[in-house]
């Protein structure tokens, strides 16, 4: 019998528990839990070093809380952040690609299913759907399914659909940029201010400032945060620091 390991994150001890034994009575399914993102994250790796690997994630979409990125609020660009639990959903796809996450959420969100998805979630489940659909859910998943509710599939689609166009838009914007403002442009999703950038690039602070207003001016914004933020959505990637150059090249040593 093939087992199915899944790890249960969610914040709220008793549900967590709940789920986990219900789970485990099923004869070919293992199940551990974590209370936090940090917590999951840890045990992934640890089963990784162990030679375990889980199967699938069962994230609590509400982990942690919901809101909005401060850089979001500053700019008033980008959607709202989903949260802890679809922040972990993104890291898992990062470092452990071949795991399969399901956010249980508590209620119906068609914008959070929809950044649930575009993080990497596999499915988007009811908290209080029957153990049935549940399990049918984890083992469709492990299919290379995805499983919504049928209520939310039009307006995730909906929300898909603007998502693609909102960045669309935004790569068409930065392709507007000359090869100079481009590299400023990474500088700056980088982090680094003028002064830095001047550095980096070999060029005056007062060169670099008028690089600064022009790729704001041809983006349509306002700030250095809505800039990165559109830049972000567009697939742009930061430029790549010194301290980063040397610290892959230790490790490639």
């Amino acid at each position: 019998m093939v087992r199915i390991r899944v790890l249960v994150v969610d914040d709220h001890r008793i549900f967590a528990e709940s789920l986990a034994a219900a789970l485990a009575a099923e004869p070919d399914v293992d199940v551990s839990a974590a209370g936090s993102a940090p917590a999951a994250l840890r045990c992934l790796d640890r089963a990784v070093a162990e030679g375990r690997r889980f199967d699938v994630l069962l994230v609590d979409a509400d982990l942690g809380g919901t809101g909005t990125l401060p850089a979001q609020r500053e700019s008033g660009s980008g959607p709202p952040s989903a949260g802890e639990g679809i922040a972990l959903v993104a890291g898992v796809r990062a470092a452990h690609s071949g795991v399969r996450t399901v956010v249980l959420a508590e209620r119906d969100d068609p914008r959070r299913a929809a950044l649930a998805l575009q993080a990497g979630a596999s499915g988007w489940v009811a908290k209080d759907c029957s153990l049935s659909r549940l399990l049918a859910v984890v083992r469709g998943v492990l299919r290379e399914e995805t499983h919504l509710p049928p209520a939310l599939l039009t307006g995730v689609l909906r929300e898909l659909t603007a998502a693609r166009k909102h960045r669309t838009d935004s790569e068409r914007l930065v392709e507007s940029l000359t090869p100079r403002e481009h590299e400023v442009l990474r500088c700056m999703v980088a982090g680094l201010g003028r002064k830095e950038v001047a550095a980096r690039l070999f060029l005056s602070p007062h060169t670099v400032r008028t690089h600064m207003q022009n790729v704001l001016g041809k983006l349509g914004v306002h700030s250095t945060l809505a800039a990165v933020a559109l830049a972000r959505r567009a697939g742009v990637r930061p430029a790549e620091l010194a301290g980063d150059v040397v610290e892959r090249s230790g490790q490639l040593a």
